[in-house]
């Protein structure tokens, strides 16, 4: 059950969603291991890519090369321009990248009020300029990720998937909510199946598919060929492995042991330190170390010890401990 994206073909059905301030560089490294057949990067504004000087594009090639273990390498860029759009994913493809994905799918009021993101959903005729023209710009396969109208009376995503397929668009990801919805509410996995019936691309549905069951109804619901996971992966990227494996009708792989499930967050969270530096990942971290507890029998005993303690090593120190596998003895 791959998913041919152009020339690059996925093995399996399972796509880590961008998530802006959480699939960073370290979490997407782990998830493309633990069984994200495909990884795509937080959204990157075009301007912000134009505006890099010679010495931060040197190093984002450097960091795109370094990172083989994302392979193939995906960029969501976001904009409004379609002339800045194209230059932008000549510039990331120049860099490394062998997807770029173009971000319809943002309600952010601060993507929005831009006129990027969701926005450009309530204006069909330059999301159309801007998907063209970023085809045009590349070699490589280009991708849209969009949500199911700019208003709940205003569904026009199976529109926007028809001028998709016109420009040239590789495939297709809809979130099944609409941008006023927010992240409120219930995904309408159902509500994609017109775009389904609008296009032939290849379709990954997207929204609250946080279990294999919920996956399996998404699919059939909508039609979609894949699907794409947030936050269903968050404190859990093994989760990923088990969806694949559950998708593509073979065996789960076992239960992942405390240890494993220890090694895991302890690696994101030195991928952290190692990516930001300390002071800026210490805070970072939480968020992710919350959702390992989260997902952790007793971890809520935990929350307040770790969330609050500053200081990386003792975090370090006490992550065993946390997942019942070394009495280390009280701090002093």
């Amino acid at each position: 059950m791959g998913i041919s994206i152009g020339p690059v073909t996925l093995e399996s059905p399972v796509v880590l969603a961008p998530l802006s301030g959480i699939t960073d560089a370290p979490f997407r490294r782990i998830a493309r291991r633990e069984g994200a057949a495909l990884v795509v990067s937080e959204m990157i504004a075009s301007h912000a890519v134009l505006q890099a000087t010679r010495r931060q594009l040197k190093e984002r090639r450097k960091m795109l090369a370094d990172h083989v273990a994302e392979a193939p390498v995906a960029i969501q860029l976001a904009g409004c321009d379609p002339s800045l759009m194209a230059e932008a994913a000549r510039v990331a493809e120049g860099a490394g990248a062998r997807l770029i994905d173009i971000n319809f799918g943002c309600p952010a009021k601060k993507v929005v009020n831009q006129y990027a993101g969701s926005a450009l959903m309530a204006d069909e005729v330059t999301a159309g300029r801007i998907m063209a023209a970023t085809v045009a710009a590349v070699s490589v396969p280009v991708t849209v990720k969009m949500r199911l109208g700019w208003r709940r009376d205003q569904r026009n995503a199976p529109a926007i998937a028809r001028i998709a397929e016109e420009s040239g668009i590789a495939m297709v990801t809809v979130h099944g909510r609409t941008r006023d919805q927010g992240y409120g509410g219930s995904a309408d996995w159902a509500g994609i199946r017109t775009v389904r019936e609008a296009t032939g691309l290849p379709l990954l549905v997207n929204g609250d598919i946080t279990s294999i069951e919920s996956a399996r109804r998404a699919l059939a619901e909508s039609g979609a060929d894949g699907v794409m996971v947030g936050r269903g992966a968050c404190g859990r990227p093994w989760f990923l492995a088990e969806l694949a494996a559950a998708l593509t009708g073979h065996p789960l792989p076992p239960a992942p042991s405390a240890e494993r499930r220890c090694a895991i967050a302890t690696e994101h969270y030195e991928g952290l330190l190692l990516h930001y530096g300390r002071d800026l990942a210490k805070t970072l971290a939480r968020k992710h170390l919350a959702w390992y507890l989260q997902h952790l029998q007793g971890g809520d005993a935990w929350r307040q010890t770790l969330l609050r303690e500053e200081n990386p090593e003792r975090v370090l120190a006490l992550l065993p401990r946390v997942f019942g596998l070394d009495a280390l003895p009280e701090a002093a």
